[in-house]
């Protein structure tokens, strides 16, 4: 009998696991959240199950069930890898993962310069309703004053691109089995992760146009401010990264936790340098003082 359990094949095949259907439940009840704060007021309560909830509420729930699910999944991840379960084929499948991941991330911000472009190029376009009286027929749109590109706009550049060189520097360290090096590349990344954010929560407390009531401020607050989220969501990926890296988790074979996390931080670099060179200088137009 124990000769017909054994493993003779490179693949891993997981146990029985409630995260698929924890996630599952999570997602419907923050998509039952989510319309609930479309359809009714936000301050309309709704009872449900004998609670009065508001569509924040429901969705906060939906959330808390996702973020749990998540921690639980990827825990349970990081010991199947510690427990030596991610062999060379199964590390390889998880490197196509997360390349088809990033691949979707371009998809995603291609959309948002798509639509940056479309009302920066053609803002005079007859054929999309009243286009000419939200911009003016020119970009930026009448009336609104950019950023400077080579004020704080240029200082996050900066952040970002050393940055990237510090998570590099914190790779090679890891590969060539330097313990501190690994370390102090990570804690540095981190510390210049958070140091973006609050640079990029200055700006935007600073803008001189708002979200709502002009194309400008719509494209603009949804490509960099979604770009912001995925610095903050990296931030958080490297932050995880050198808590392992404190407890002996990589070792120069088998670290693709590290190596995804530091593809992020890279894919976040280039988004951030089309960001700064299609938003901030090609479409500054005047910038404010």
């Amino acid at each position: 009998m124990a000769e017909a359990h054994t493993k003779n094949h490179d693949y891993h095949l997981v146990d029985p696991s409630p995260w698929p259907f924890t996630g599952a439940v999570g997602a419907f009840v923050m998509a039952v959240g989510a319309i609930a704060m479309m359809k009714w007021n936000l301050g309309e309560e709704l009872v449900l199950f004998g609670a009065d909830l508001t569509g924040w509420g429901i969705f906060a729930i939906g959330l808390s069930i996702i973020l749990y699910t998540m921690f639980g999944w990827w825990r349970d991840t990081v010991r199947e890898g510690r427990a030596g379960d991610h062999t060379p084929v199964v590390q390889l499948h998880l490197r196509y993962g997360m390349i088809l991941f990033i691949a979707s991330e371009v998809m995603f911000f291609l959309a948002w310069f798509w639509a940056y472009f479309d009302a920066a190029l053609f803002p005079g376009e007859a054929i999309q309703y009243a286009r000419t009286e939200l911009t003016g027929g020119t970009w930026p749109p009448e009336g609104i004053h950019t950023f400077d590109p080579w004020h704080l706009p240029l200082f996050n550049t900066i952040i970002l691109l050393l940055s990237g060189t510090t998570v590099t520097w914190a790779h090679h360290a890891l590969l060539h089995n330097d313990r501190k090096g690994l370390k102090l590349g990570l804690l540095t990344t981190v510390l210049l992760g958070l140091l973006f954010s609050c640079v990029q929560a200055y700006e935007y407390a600073h803008a001189a146009f708002d979200f709502s009531g002009n194309i400008y401020g719509a494209t603009f607050f949804m490509a960099t401010g979604f770009h912001g989220f995925h610095v903050i969501v990296g931030t958080i990926f490297l932050t995880v990264c050198l808590i392992r890296a404190l407890k002996g988790h990589f070792t120069p074979e088998a670290h693709f936790g590290f190596e995804a996390a530091a593809w992020y931080w890279h894919f976040v670099d280039v988004v951030w340098l089309f960001l700064f060179i299609c938003i901030y200088v090609w479409g500054a137009g005047t910038p404010a003082h």
